[in-house]
């Protein structure tokens, strides 16, 4: 099936100081991808407020949660959605799960396992609560549930190399499966991660901070010792010849300037040749 890009320039779920740059990061990706199939979700202009949530700019996020679902109900196509902060994956990886209740693997490429709760997170940043999300923990109008919800049994994280104390505890008692970055070198490990999941289908997550900082200076989190663009490139492709895509999103580029942001194009574009390369 074809690729529908929706282009989501949400930055309300990150604190960084850079982290507005995260809605000029998804605008510049956008004036790449091919008009016709392309689709920008309107964000709120403000900040938003946590609501006692624990969430920082909680009611930002969920509307943009809630338009994103809207512009996923009538969209065609296989839906690849350009971040914006890792936030914008939740309404893609729900609406993939309901569509295929039970046969959904998700693999998330990140520098971080995203899986602190609002009680556990130090900072009360979304897209460091949005993979627990998924996993149906998490704030009302967040968390998932139902058939949208992804187990932790079917979810492979791979990349990560900063954990918190809450998010090591989760991933112990649900002994998840965690691929380190020498391990994305090759892609058979990670293949083999999501055949132990018994999924047919797979959802695929890249938050650009999976990448070296030497590779892409357009982060918000830059971790030192990430993986290679042409590895990670080479890793979906595999997993996505293997298994069909259900969805995909790519996130976490905060360019500091217009300049910068072209320098790191051609690095995101050959990973979004990478996820499109899984559709027809």
């Amino acid at each position: 099936m074809p690729a529908t890009f929706l282009v989501v320039p949400e930055w309300q779920g990150s604190v960084s100081a850079r982290a507005m740059s995260h809605a000029d990061g998804a605008l510049a990706i956008h004036g790449d991808l091919p008009s016709s199939a392309t689709v920008l979700v309107e964000v709120p202009v403000e900040a938003g407020d946590a609501l006692g949530t624990g969430v920082h700019r909680y009611s930002a996020v969920r509307r943009v949660r809630e338009r994103t679902a809207e512009v996923l109900a009538s969209a065609n196509g296989t839906p690849i959605v350009i971040g914006g902060d890792c936030g914008v994956a939740l309404a893609p990886v729900a609406a993939a799960s309901a569509a295929h209740p039970g046969d959904l693997a998700v693999l998330w490429l990140d520098a971080h396992p995203d899986l602190n709760t609002p009680e556990s997170s130090p900072s009360g940043a979304f897209n460091g609560m949005v993979l627990r999300a998924i996993a149906g923990d998490g704030a009302e109008g967040l968390a998932l549930d139902g058939d949208g919800r992804v187990p932790a049994s079917r979810i492979v994280l791979a990349g990560v190399r900063e954990v918190d104390d809450g998010e090591q505890a989760f991933i112990d008692a649900e002994r998840m499966r965690v691929l380190g970055v020498d391990e994305l070198a090759d892609p058979g490990p990670a293949l083999d991660a999501i055949r132990a999941t018994g999924a047919s289908r797979v959802y695929v997550h890249v938050d650009l901070d999976v990448l070296d900082p030497s590779a892409i200076s357009g982060l918000s989190y830059p971790l030192p010792f990430g993986a290679q663009p042409d590895a990670v490139g080479a890793l979906v492709r595999a997993v996505v010849a293997e298994f069909p895509l259900a969805g995909a999103s790519i996130a976490g580029f905060a360019p500091s300037s217009a300049d910068a942001a072209i320098d790191d194009l051609p690095t995101i574009l050959r990973l979004v040749g990478a996820l499109t390369s899984g559709t027809a």
